[in-house]
């Protein structure tokens, strides 16, 4: 009889696994994104040393791209419960429109007009809920519905032309003021970022919307109440994309309708590549910001660099189809993972054989958030 192999830690573990206790690529999905970013700065940083790491590009960066952040968090919270919303743009030009239009054309004080532009915000968002909840429309036909009845109405109002006329220095203060030499607006992003964080990732709320995400008939079936969740995501992205319109009005000082559109594709970039960090596979704040700033990052340097005008929409569509992919790639990654553990539990015998997981063929799985 062969003796028996002495009781030391790796063994019976194979080599590869053991590799992969020392070195665990886990991290590179949950901070490649940052890493890119990093990389990205430091290579224009060395090719346009005196136009890129500078303050002001920094700034104009900040300033420019706060809206994109805006709209693609506001995309990711119907994304989040697996639902789209393509009136996001048309509604951003709708609320930088009304924002101005209802002090310039009819007299009312800022503050009225911001108040009353994002309670229209939240009242299009609660449209949308209802038409994807109640009459059962399908999202991407609802939203885009909805938001080329945003687009005529943005129309109707402005008759085709420019809304220009004078702005109070508060209301104008909403964009160019500066805190600390920062712009104003990256104050605004952190804040709704930390509520945003804080309701999904330590609030019953957000634990239910990520539940209602992953399986909405497992949600249902543990007491969430689905329909109401997903009319309270679509209300939030309404409100925040009026915020980003009232903010937009306050840099551009004038309304337009042919605003917002080209705000839609970014949006779900930012929201859909942000699931490739910090919480792979599933839609989350920080990763949402990173991928904004990879995007604006990118083509902030490829501009300097005398990019042609056509880069941005390039760029951007480019990103988005990579985000996708990887976005599916992670999540079939994760459902592989989590059923190959549950096989190695099962042929374990971890808990005895009646309390080991099983493995159910016809259980559906978590849908890419």
């Amino acid at each position: 009889m062969p003796p028996e192999s002495p009781d030391v830690p790796n063994a019976g573990r194979r080599p590869s696994e053991s590799k992969r206790r020392i070195f665990n690529p886990q991290w590179v999905g949950t901070y490649g994104l940052l890493l890119i970013t990093i990389i990205l700065v430091l290579v224009f940083t060395v090719l346009l040393p005196q136009t890129f790491a500078t303050a002001a590009n920094a700034r104009a960066i900040l300033s420019d791209q706060s809206t994109v952040a805006f709209v693609a968090l506001a995309q990711m919270i119907p994304l989040s419960v697996t639902k789209f919303d393509l009136s996001l743009g048309y509604g951003l030009g709708l609320a930088h429109i009304l924002a101005i239009g209802l002090q310039v054309n009819s007299g009312v004080p800022w503050p009225v007009a911001v108040l009353v532009t994002v309670v229209i915000g939240a009242g299009w968002g609660l449209a949308n809920g209802f038409l994807v909840e109640a009459a059962q429309i399908d999202s991407f036909i609802a939203t885009l519905g909805t938001g080329s009845i945003l687009y005529a109405i943005s129309f109707a109002y402005t008759g085709g032309q420019q809304i220009v006329g004078a702005l109070p220095s508060a209301f104008v203060g909403l964009n160019s003021a500066t805190i600390l030499g920062i712009p104003i607006v990256a104050f605004y992003l952190i804040i709704l970022c930390v509520i945003l964080w804080l309701v999904y990732e330590h609030t019953p709320l957000g634990r239910y919307l990520y539940a209602v995400g992953s399986n909405p008939r497992a949600a249902e079936l543990t007491g969430i109440k689905r329909k109401r969740l997903v009319i309270i995501a679509f209300v939030a992205s309404g409100l925040i994309t009026a915020i980003a319109g009232v903010v937009l009005a306050a840099k551009l000082q004038a309304g337009q309708a042919s605003v917002g559109s080209e705000y839609l594709l970014p949006s779900f970039v930012g929201a859909l590549l942000g699931t490739t960090a910090f919480r792979p596979g599933r839609v989350n704040v920080w990763g949402t910001v990173i991928a904004v700033v990879v995007l604006s990052v990118g083509i902030s340097g490829l501009e300097q660099l005398g990019s042609s005008f056509f880069i941005e929409p390039l760029f951007n569509g480019v990103t988005l189809l990579i985000a996708v992919a990887l976005a599916g790639f992670t999540a079939r990654r994760r459902l592989r993972a989590g059923k190959l553990e549950a096989v190695r539990q099962t042929n374990s015998g971890v808990g005895g054989a009646d309390s080991a997981p099983a493995l159910e063929e016809d259980q559906p799985p978590a849908r890419v958030q």
